[in-house]
């Protein structure tokens, strides 16, 4: 069976083709697109309709490729981001960027009105600025003629599937993310929205579907512009990290999991939603996942801080690979300074290297001059970032979590794989690399009852790819580096 996954990333998008014999599963890439977003009239912004035009391509690609048999395909993105649309179906300009300075000052306008308590309670969801609720906040206090014009706001991949199918739904696992959604009631959070502001008007939130609804097929107008068959679409897990985690080969269901990419999502798949003082205190998110299940987590800042530093010494002139960077880092003096990656110092594009050296400057630490030095810092410092959260998951659950997943293409990062195994003292066991993109197909793959279940399909991603294996090294070397996090975090 062939079947086709779109993952959208904050920097590119893919087509993967899925190739399932039964027992195995392997992958082609048959299309990659840069997906940058675009800066206009001083608003961040997705270029959507070029994003939608990179899913046709992907579509015709594969298409002439020789695979004219696909059974299913499905989208997965990014959270909290989405589009308006008008009573006619019409998108009503470009879907905002999370990263937009739009949410600047929502989150205290917000808890103004309803305490940062009452909130967290009705929606289970970690506080961050560029939550969706926070988003439609800062569009309602402004009286934007988009918000009042709409009839329907869907989430992107939401959005997709319906530009596909015309079908207008919001599924399960993207809708989580967006601090309007009640995990328990299993709806959305009406009256908190309305309380938040009575702008908002609740009309414009579609049902919510689960993971794996087969949503029909693309629209006769799209497969005749494309000339391919009418194929079958499927709303997996289509928040990105909802479906990374689909296709985590847990060892042990206690153990702990990692999606690791521009952002690095750490938790728990649990039963049910954790909503307590202590959640709320320590800022754990309960978002959706397959089968209506939980993913207990803390959002940290991924490998977007060396990223940017990379695109700043490229803008420089300096064409550095992120191996060479990686080489560098190795080369430098270990724990000469740390930083609390999650701090607002980070949050927005640009300047990164010198955001990094003004942070270590202001907190009495030695500056990091040289690009080794500044990678070395930040990866040391995502490490112990990442055992500060096992910890908190600890502290919460209830039991001692005995291992580490690291899944998505911080697997590749061999060199942060092993300060994470050390810096936590557990094993870490880092694969597949491609895990989103697997999960999305895993999703279809349980949809259209080629798989039974969800350990079946665990079971398919455990025969299909390997798994790396990184053991703690000197775990009481991080023990000083940690206190100093800690320290620096007061």
């Amino acid at each position: 069976m062939k079947i086709l996954a779109f993952d959208y990333g904050a920097s590119s998008g893919r087509a993967i083709l899925g190739k399932f014999d039964g027992e195995k599963l392997s992958l082609e890439e048959t299309h990659r697109f840069s997906s940058d977003p675009v800066m206009m009239r001083g608003t961040f912004t997705w270029d959507f309709l070029r994003l939608f035009h990179e899913m046709k391509t992907g579509i015709l690609k594969t298409y002439n490729a020789g695979h004219k048999d696909i059974a299913g395909m499905g989208v997965d993105t990014w959270g909290v981001d989405f589009g308006l649309l008008s009573k006619k179906g019409d998108l009503l300009g470009n879907p905002v960027h999370y990263r937009d300075s739009r949410t600047d000052g929502m989150i205290e306008t917000a808890t103004s009105r309803v305490s940062a308590r009452d909130i967290y309670g009705a929606t289970g969801i970690q506080f961050q600025k560029f939550n969706t609720l926070f988003q439609l906040l800062s569009m309602a206090e402004n009286n934007d003629p988009l918000l009042e014009a709409a009839d329907k706001m869907l989430f992107i991949p939401d959005l997709f599937n319906y530009f596909l199918t015309g079908e207008k739904y919001c599924e399960y696992t993207i809708t989580s993310t967006s601090m309007l959604f009640d995990p328990v009631a299993q709806n959305w959070a009406y009256d908190m929205i309305l309380k938040v502001n009575n702008r908002i008007r609740t009309s414009i939130f579609p049902e919510v579907i689960p993971a794996g609804t087969k949503l029909g097929n693309i629209s006769g107008s799209v497969a005749s512009e494309l000339g391919v068959p009418s194929i079958p679409v499927i709303a997996v897990a289509e928040h990105d990290t909802g479906s990374a985690v689909v296709s985590v080969p847990f060892k042990d269901r206690k153990a702990a999991y990692l999606s690791s990419g521009t952002w690095s999502l750490l938790g728990v798949e649990l039963d049910k939603p954790i909503i307590n003082d202590t959640t709320f205190e320590l800022n754990y998110t309960n978002e959706g996942g397959i089968n209506k299940t939980v993913r207990l987590l803390k959002n940290i800042m991924g490998l977007w801080i060396n990223q940017e530093c990379r695109r700043y010494w490229q803008k420089k002139g300096e064409n550095i690979s992120f191996d060479e960077l990686e080489q560098g880092a190795l080369t430098a003096k270990p724990f000469r300074s740390i930083i609390d990656v999650d701090a607002p110092d980070f949050f927005e594009p640009y300047n990164m290297p010198v955001k990094v050296q003004e942070y270590c400057a202001r907190t009495g630490q030695p500056v990091p001059e040289t690009k080794g030095e500044i990678v070395r810092c930040v990866m040391e410092s995502l490490a112990l970032k990442y055992r500060q959260a096992i910890e908190g998951l600890e502290q919460i659950v209830g039991y001692k979590i005995p291992a580490l997943h690291i899944v998505g293409g911080g697997c590749k990062e061999k060199t942060l794989c092993r300060f994470t195994a050390s810096a936590i003292n557990r094993p870490v066991y880092a694969g597949p690399i491609e895990a989103t993109a697997i999960g999305n197909l895993s999703t279809q793959l349980i949809s259209l009852g080629e798989v039974a279940s969800l350990s079946e399909a665990r079971e398919v991603v455990s025969n299909s790819f390997p798994l790396d294996v990184y053991m703690p090294q000197n775990p009481s070397d991080w023990d000083a580096a940690y206190e100093k996090l800690l320290s620096i975090q007061k």
